[in-house]
C-alpha cells in the first residue's frame, strides 16, 4: 500500500471539501479550487473527523501509481485554500527590471524590446525593491510555480556576469572567464 496514499488528509478549520462524483470542490479563505481525480482511486470526506480519505479500487500498477499522487494533489488543494502559495523571484543585472501594469508583467531584461507576460486569473502578483523583486502568489500550487517557470524562463540566470531573472534564494555558481595563459605561451 502507498505510504502517502494511505496518509488521511486532515482539514484546517474554514476549508470545505464537497465530493461529487469524481469532481472534488476545495472551498477556504484564500480562494476555490476544484479537481477531478482519476476513476481508479476512491476519495472520501470524513465531516465529523475533519479529514479527506483515499483508497484504490484494486492493486494494479496504474491504482497504486495515483493513489499517492492524489492524496497529494488533494493535500496541496487543502493547503493552497488554507494558507496560499508564494514564490518570490529576483532580477539581477544592470537596466533589468520588472513592471506591472495592469493584468501583465513587463520585463526589461537586455533584449531590445520589452518582454509582456499575462497574469491568469486568481494569481497575485507584487512588483517590489525598484522592479528587481516579484512576488507570485495564489490558493493553486501549479499555476504559481507555472507562472514563475515562465518569468525565469524569460532570462534564465547566466553563470559568467550573474545577470539573469532567478528564484529567491537560488544560488547560481559563479564559473571564470577565459584566462590569459602567462608567461608559457607565445
Amino acid at each position: 500500500m502507498s505510504r502517502i496514499g494511505k496518509k488521511p488528509v486532515l482539514l484546517p478549520k474554514g476549508v470545505k471539501v464537497a465530493v461529487n462524483g469524481r469532481t472534488l470542490s476545495f472551498d477556504g479563505a484564500k480562494g476555490k479550487l476544484s479537481f477531478e481525480h482519476h476513476p481508479n482511486v476512491t476519495v472520501k470526506v470524513d465531516a465529523a473527523k475533519g479529514e479527506v480519505l483515499v483508497g484504490r479500487i484494486d492493486d494494479e500498477k496504474l491504482s497504486r501509481a495515483v493513489h499517492g499522487l492524489t492524496r497529494a494533489l488533494i493535500a496541496n488543494n487543502v493547503k493552497g485554500v488554507a494558507e496560499g502559495y508564494t514564490k518570490n523571484l529576483e532580477v539581477h543585472g544592470v537596466g533589468y527590471k520588472a513592471e506591472l501594469k495592469g493584468k501583465e508583467i513587463l520585463l526589461s531584461v537586455g533584449f531590445a524590446n520589452q518582454i509582456t507576460l499575462d497574469v491568469p486569473d486568481g494569481l497575485v502578483v507584487k512588483v517590489e525593491g525598484q522592479g528587481t523583486k516579484i512576488s507570485i502568489s495564489g490558493p493553486d500550487k501549479q499555476m504559481v510555480g507555472q507562472l514563475a517557470a515562465d518569468i525565469r524562463r524569460q532570462r534564465k540566470p547566466e553563470p559568467y556576469k550573474q545577470k539573469g531573472i532567478r528564484y529567491a534564494g537560488e544560488v547560481v555558481r559563479k564559473k571564470l572567464g577565459k584566462q590569459f595563459a602567462g608567461a608559457g605561451a607565445k
